[in-house]
This record gives structure tokens, sequence and C-alpha cells, in this order.
């Protein structure tokens, strides 16, 4: 599947994910993959992920960030070209 981070607290070692159907999954620190581990400003970053469900509530896991380089970086590149 694929979703969007809505937010990842690095401290606390939690998230939540929005899948392309609307709907919020957690995800823990355990649940992202060991070459793509959760940073500080990943929020909207586009995700790949494995639903699972217990009896507390739906989850994500094999989590792993789609390449798309950091946004952040993006956003200072588009705004340094437009300097003249």
């Amino acid at each position: 599947m694929q979703g969007t981070m809505l937010w990842f607290n690095v401290d606390k070692g939690h998230g939540y994910i929005r899948t392309e159907e609307d709907e919020r999954l957690y995800v823990a620190r355990s649940g992202f993959r060991a070459d793509h581990e959760p940073q500080p400003r990943c929020k909207g970053r586009t995700v790949t992920f494995e639903r699972h469900e217990d009896a507390a509530e739906a989850y994500a896991v094999d989590v792993a960030f789609v390449s798309e380089g950091d946004p952040r970086r993006a956003r200072l590149r588009h705004a340094r070209a437009g300097r003249s």
C-alpha cells in the first residue's frame, strides 16, 4: 500500500500515516524497514507499507519512504532558482 506520513515523533518513537483510502494508521519506530529509519521533518513524505490489524487498532509495518528526496531541500532549491 501507499500513503502519506501525517507526523512522526522521533523522541517518542511513533506517529501516523494517512492511507490512499483516507484511513489513519498508527506506526511505531519498529514498523520501519532497517534502511528507512524515521527522521525529523518526515511529515508529508510518501511511504509504502503493509497494513496489519489487531484487537486494538490498525497499524502499519514494513514502512519505507518513497525516493523523492528531502522535501525541505527541494523547496530550498526551488526558492534559490527564482533569484536573479
